[in-house]
């Protein structure tokens, strides 16, 4: 039951968690287009930082929420293949031959295990996914993906192959996704939390803007370890759980504000793995052909214009036709890759927090 809208029926979908996944999808797309012009402005590095500062841990984080009832049935592991492992494959080939056109490198080599820019997330869908069952079998699941974050932190060889740095220092994210319910949830749709969310998020910005000359933005990525970042290896052990402290404050302020009711962009929140798959293709575009050489851009006039351009561009690839041209690649059928397939008694989770599927309010 909604306490404010009713109760959500058998099958229907919660509009506030569309809302959710199509702005954390166009924070994601803000942040990628922000990033050539952080270098001529503090006020645009500072935005750029609070962002970064929780916007994929938000995107892990629902991602776990709606992870929380796969148990490795046979239905559920098709899905998974067919929802995150082929799109991995078509993407991670289709990104390759495109920076083979695009910087005359034919000989780039292909590599799945080497996720190319934005396609480590599908690698860590996967794994996450994988591992919820024992996830959901600890007792203290979020200290124990905490750890494994730290100590992944301080090592400078943990990356190896398949992006394993940042499947590791997203992991808690995901974890603490699994064991939230509706009703933590339902404490930030409050408006006592939006109040106290506004002085948090702006503490948070003005903090960002100080520290905004000298603060990597590297430390928000988890590509690598502390030593990376010119830190000492015993960093980690503080850092770590700090960002991940700053993370769910500036997430949960975040989730405080989406609306709860259905919108104008509700539905696009059932296409946001579209979006997220697509429009990599565009920032790479914009900084294989210097569209960001342009001096008017960096301009107020010109930040705003490109914030204005990632915002339409993304909402662009969540609508209804391009999902239907895309379709074949981003949720394709497979199955004539199984055996007949059996009948599943429960309602199939999402893939994860970005596709638009078929859900039930939890």
């Amino acid at each position: 039951m909604d306490r404010r809208h009713g109760p959500v029926t058998q099958g229907a979908r919660d509009p506030y968690f569309d809302n959710a996944k199509y702005l954390t999808m166009v924070l994601v797309a803000c942040g990628h287009a922000w990033e050539p012009l952080t270098y001529g402005s503090r006020t645009v590095t500072a935005v750029y930082l609070g962002v970064y500062a929780f916007h994929m841990p938000a995107f892990a984080l629902i991602s776990g929420y709606f992870s929380r009832s796969f148990d490795m049935a046979p239905g559920r592991l098709r899905r998974l293949v067919g929802g995150v492992v082929v799109p991995y494959v078509l993407f991670e080939i289709a990104y390759t031959l495109f920076y083979r056109w695009a910087q005359d490198d034919p000989g780039y080599p292909i590599s799945l295990l080497d996720p190319w820019y934005l396609m480590w997330f599908l690698v860590a869908l996967f794994i996450w996914r994988l591992t919820t069952p024992l996830w959901l079998q600890l007792r203290h699941p979020v200290p124990v993906a905490l750890a494994l974050a730290v100590l992944v932190s301080m090592a400078p060889d943990a990356g190896g192959d398949l992006a394993l740095q940042r499947v590791v220092g997203f992991l808690p994210f995901f974890v603490l996704g699994l064991t939230l319910r509706p009703g933590h949830f339902e404490r930030l749709r409050t408006r006592r939390a939006r109040l106290w969310a506004l002085p948090v998020a702006a503490g948070a910005l003005v903090t960002a803007y100080v520290v905004a000359p000298w603060f990597d933005a590297g430390w928000f990525y988890h590509r690598g370890s502390v030593t990376g970042l010119g830190a000492p290896a015993w960093a980690g052990l503080v850092t770590t759980p700090a960002l991940f402290a700053l993370a769910v404050v500036l997430s949960a302020c975040f989730l405080a504000w989406v609306p709860g009711r259905s919108t104008l962009f509700t539905t696009l929140g059932t296409g946001t793995l579209y979006a997220y798959l697509l429009h990599g293709f565009l920032i790479k575009s914009s900084r294989f052909w210097g569209w960001y050489d342009h001096p008017w851009l960096h301009t107020p006039a010109g930040e705003l214009a490109v914030t204005a351009a990632a915002v339409g561009v993304i909402t662009l690839l969540c609508t209804s036709p391009v999902r239907r041209v895309f379709r074949f690649a981003v949720e394709p059928r497979v199955p004539w890759a199984f055996r007949r397939a059996e009948p599943v008694r429960e309602a199939e989770p999402p893939v994860s927090g970005v596709p638009g599927e078929r859900v039930l309010r939890p």
